[in-house]
């Protein structure tokens, strides 16, 4: 008998789900809209929030992982709290909470990725660079060229090693997310 995800170290994980690059396909717009529809039906309709889609797969052009990002932002701690148990009742998996920011999967089976698979971010709204980071690279053809080239570096490097794969592209990340608020502020 195979083991549950929850049971497996995070080499097996990391082996079981590596980065995987492609080049960019236009069903990920669809894939996004039709999963913030499935999470507009979860969230209760006395539930203030903002649901963007962000990530690579947000970026047009650009090879990504096949992960639809998705960030929810909410008001407040109980906002927090309530999204938080009705994502988990709507079958995502609560994969970090740390307090202000609370993060689900779904899409990883024990067999691999499922065909759509999704990172869900919970926020507090403005609690929101990857807009930020997002909109900048979409508006600067160069400068999401030189982070798809970073990223197709990095590729085979981490494959198996998502931490270390996601630390080695913060600070080109941290850059274009401060001068996207730099450009706002101007």
């Amino acid at each position: 008998m195979a083991k549950s995800l929850s049971e497996m170290s995070l080499e097996e994980l990391w082996e079981l789900f590596p980065i995987y690059l492609t080049e960019h396909q236009e069903c990920w717009g669809q894939w996004y809209e039709e999963e913030r529809d499935t999470l507009k039906n979860i969230l209760p309709a006395t539930l203030e929030f903002r649901i963007n889609h962000i990530g690579s797969t947000a970026i047009r052009g650009i090879w990504a992982k096949p992960i639809i990002d998705i960030l929810i932002e909410v008001p407040d701690a109980a906002a927090l709290k309530m999204g938080k148990e009705q994502l988990a009742a709507g079958g995502y998996i609560c994969m970090s909470d740390s307090g202000n920011r609370i993060s689900f999967n779904k899409g990883y089976t024990e067999e691999g990725f499922a065909e759509r698979v999704f990172h869900i971010h919970l926020h507090l709204m403005n609690d929101n660079d990857e807009i930020y980071f997002r909109d900048y690279l979409n508006a600067h053809p160069e400068a999401a060229e030189e982070y798809e080239s970073l990223k197709l570096a990095l590729w085979k490097r981490y494959e198996h090693n998502r931490d270390k794969y996601t630390m080695e592209k913060t600070e080109l990340v941290a850059k274009y997310t401060k001068l996207a608020k730099e450009l706002l502020c101007e």
